[in-house]
């Protein structure tokens, strides 16, 4: 007789409130025999383990909660391995995997394996505070226990530049301390004192704590290992309580005259500063006599791809296009 094919479920629960975990996570603890996750997470769902193996694990233990997942699953049990958030965002998805390809696993293999998506913290800090992500933003863990800081420092770094709304993840704990502050330097080098910042903690959770505040005030909030950082960009508002990214919108249309289209512009069609266009306001610089040097300093861009542009084919924009993506 073949024996029962065993199953690892990795469960993405959400921010920790049964009301934002989805149908498809609670379905998937149901249906587990073996349910594993750190203390923390378990206790988040206790009330649905009744009659359930459950394996607790503390916070550095990933390794070994993969590791017997896979032991378990062999042994043709289904497993739910649990993380808060989402299971690939910070969460077991990576190094279940990793376990799973060093004992030499195939998607073929005798242990199956879904990853069950959940909200994660940058969404539902994000929903908490307003609309902070409505714009490009980006995640980037403090946590250098695994990465090693310089690493960190340059990522750090490069976002800040780039003007991403930012999240940070693991911003601080009982050892690590300084991550936080200097990470805060590091985007001051970059960005005004002023910026807003939210600071929230157990988001959804029984202790949840909202804080707004500025980025040269943020190391100084009460952060810590269930917190998330997030630090507006350069157009990034807090108004009524609120904190809102705008999306672009002033770009292409006259908010104070009904929505109508700004000169120049169409609905539905790239910004006049779009691709195309600045491709052919730089052609246009450039033939005028500005140097390749000049232009990019003028651009905040490499020279190479200044000159990579500027011997690029020229493109004529289709005269039918989509709603392109609505206005994304």
């Amino acid at each position: 007789m073949t024996s029962p094919k065993g199953k690892i479920m990795l469960v993405g629960i959400g921010p920790g409130s049964h009301d934002h975990m989805t149908q498809r996570a609670r379905a998937a603890i149901a249906e587990a025999d073996v349910v594993v996750g750190y203390v923390t997470y378990i206790k988040l769902v206790a009330d649905l383990l009744e009659g359930k193996e459950v394996v607790r694990k503390g916070m550095t233990e990933e390794l070994d909660r993969a590791v017997h997942a896979l032991a378990s699953a062999r042994e043709g049990k289904k497993v739910a391995l649990i993380s808060s958030g989402d299971a690939g965002v910070y969460g077991m998805a990576g190094p279940t995997y990793e376990v799973l390809f060093q004992a030499g696993w195939t998607p073929e293999s005798d242990v199956q394996v879904e990853v069950v998506p959940g909200a994660s913290a940058i969404n539902a800090c994000a929903a908490l505070v307003g609309a902070p992500l409505t714009h490009d933003f980006c995640s980037i863990s403090l946590s250098d226990l695994l990465t090693p800081w310089p690493v960190i420092a340059r990522r750090l770094d490069a976002v800040a530049a780039s003007d991403f709304v930012v999240a940070l993840y693991n911003p601080k704990s009982g050892r690590r301390t300084q991550q936080i502050v200097q990470a805060q330097a590091l985007f001051l080098r970059h960005r005004k004192p002023d910026t807003p910042v939210a600071v929230v903690k157990s988001a959804y959770r029984r202790r949840e704590r909202i804080e707004f505040t500025t980025l040269d005030k943020m190391s100084d909030c009460d952060i810590g290992m269930l917190t998330t950082v997030l630090i507006g960009n350069s157009h990034t508002f807090v108004q009524h309580g609120l904190m809102v990214t705008p999306r672009g919108y002033a770009n292409k249309y006259d908010l104070d005259d009904g929505g109508s289209t700004r000169a120049g512009e169409r609905a539905g069609r790239s910004l006049s500063t779009g691709l195309l266009g600045w491709m052919e306001n730089l052609r246009a610089d450039h033939a005028e006599g500005i140097s390749i040097a000049a232009l990019a300093q003028q651009h905040k861009l490499p020279a190479d791809y200044i000159e990579a542009v500027l011997n690029a084919p020229v493109e004529v924009e289709e005269a039918v296009a989509s709603t392109e993506e609505s206005e994304a």
